[in-house]
């Protein structure tokens, strides 16, 4: 059982990694410069582990989740009817946005409420 939680506690910051990655190649653009931060500030997280970015990072993630699941419902909206394309994207975008919610409050939950190991100088 420890190996399991040590292993979900270990994948936020791939799995967001993954998200941005995918952002980045469906926005298209060679050059996104969001996704190149986002990328850049996830790396970093990774290799220092710093406990107020690794809280702030999931914060507005999951803002941005959230304003982007309320984007993908307005897009559902204006469909004439709830079709296989209306379908599609309602599911996709919110598999894609509550993933990443998830995946941030596991990120949250990694920085805020486990103890963290003191270094010894």
């Amino acid at each position: 059982m420890k190996s399991f939680k040590k292993i979900i506690l270990s994948l936020p910051e791939f799995l967001l990694i993954a998200a941005v990655l995918f952002y980045w190649i469906s926005s298209a653009l060679v050059m996104n410069y969001i996704a190149i931060g986002l990328l850049i500030a996830i790396i970093l997280q990774i290799i220092f582990k710093n406990k107020v970015v690794g809280i702030t990072i999931p914060c507005l993630l999951i803002i941005i989740c959230l304003y982007m699941i309320l984007a993908v419902i307005s897009e559902v909206s204006e469909f004439p009817s709830f079709n296989s394309e209306a379908q599609t994207l309602l599911f996709v975008g919110l598999f894609y946005f509550l993933t990443t919610i998830l995946v941030s409050v596991i990120m949250i939950y990694k920085y805020a409420i486990l103890p963290t190991k003191r270094r010894k100088y």
